[in-house]
């Protein structure tokens, strides 16, 4: 698809380029391509670098407050510069707190049509002890009013999409998906060794390991594993052979290629089901087998017992886990069929007419 007239558009996204997992494979690896289709873009995060640095580390009350008040400072500035622009795209929210002001203005107002892109279950509460000042003042009722005002709803899976229907029949579901050709393009040696099951997450989501820390430790009785675990924080809890790797965006890649086997439990909720299965996708691509919980989008990433595992019960975990360590040839098998899944349906070349046609003016419905 080519668009005739070259069209200008705006992302307001909330944290800096390159800076997060969500807008990193979500948009920002599309950038090139659109611009090969003639658009010209332009992005502007509410926080900035320093302030990025520094939101979820203790400390520096006024540093994090005077981040935030730059960041309104920039959105007021923008509104003044809309009509330079055919569409908006909106990541999230235009602003991290209070109503959906900025999103009423540019529909409303300046009458720009914009693209509300969400991958997570934003309008329930999530609070954290690192966030738990400010999701007091989150307004999180504001989705429905932003999906309702949207000119098209961007959502990362089908439950999201269910959700933004009761406001706006213009709903796409946008997968999160993974560049194969120029970030994701390695593969995991099945037949090296020692042997390591992965975890990679931020520590909000390292929660979900707890239930899989018994399982572990009764595997470390029979087989020979590391256990590796990549975040921005170590782990709380402990097993014979774990190992925490510091995240780092330029060491990312090669440090996933360390798992055999890379695990993504889940509770059964919404919040878990409007996740998008990224941790089974950047697994997958690598060709690292996945094991993940029956939750979500889950079920549609991974093909139980063809390139993965799907568990419930810890008995299941344990087996799954034992035999893809224990088979060399399992997990090679599987490898093959996730990476060719991963191309087939969640990677940047497969989705990117999906994703350009978000910003057709033809309405879907």
């Amino acid at each position: 698809m080519r668009f005739e007239m070259k069209q200008r558009i705006l992302f307001l996204v909330p944290y800096p380029v390159g800076a997060a997992p969500s807008q990193r494979f979500r948009f920002e690896q599309y950038f090139d391509l659109l611009k090969q289709q003639g658009f010209e873009i332009e992005v502007q995060s509410f926080l900035d670098d320093a302030t990025w640095q520094i939101l979820y580390k203790p400390g520096n009350a006024l540093g994090k407050v005077m981040g935030i008040v730059k960041g309104f400072l920039r959105r007021c500035i923008v509104l003044f510069r809309l009509g330079g622009f055919h569409k908006v795209f909106i990541h999230r929210e235009v602003a991290p707190v209070g109503p959906p002001v900025f999103e009423w203005l540019i529909a409303k107002v300046w009458g720009k049509k914009y693209i509300y892109d969400f991958d997570d279950a934003v309008w329930l509460p999530n609070t954290s002890t690192e966030n738990a000042m400010a999701a007091k003042l989150k307004w999180h009722s504001k989705t429905a009013f932003i999906c309702r005002w949207a000119f098209r709803c961007s959502c990362g899976n089908d439950f999201l999409a269910a959700y933004a229907r009761q406001f706006n029949s213009n709903v796409v579901v946008n997968p999160t998906t993974i560049d194969l050709e120029h970030y994701h393009n390695q593969l995991k040696n099945q037949s090296d060794s020692p042997l390591a099951i992965g975890w990679t997450g931020t520590h909000s989501t390292m929660k979900y390991l707890d239930a899989m820390v018994s399982v572990l430790q009764e595997l470390e009785r029979e087989i020979d594993f590391s256990f590796v675990v990549i975040s921005n924080k170590p782990p709380e809890f402990e097993l014979k052979n774990l190992q925490f790797v510091q995240w780092s965006k330029e060491t990312e890649v090669e440090d996933l290629l360390r798992f055999h086997v890379g695990i993504m439990p889940l509770t059964d909720d919404d919040w878990s089901r409007g996740k998008c299965g990224f941790k089974a996708l950047q697994y997958m691509s690598l060709g690292i087998p996945a094991i993940v919980s029956p939750v979500g989008v889950n079920v549609k990433i991974v093909d139980d017992g063809v390139n993965g595992f799907i568990c419930t019960h810890q008995a299941e975990w344990k087996k799954a886990i034992f035999d893809l360590l224990a088979n060399a040839e399992l997990r090679q098998a599987f490898s093959k069929e996730a990476v060719a899944k991963i191309k087939r349906s969640f990677s940047v070349a497969s989705n990117t007419a999906n994703f350009v046609a978000l910003f057709d003016d033809k309405s879907l419905s």
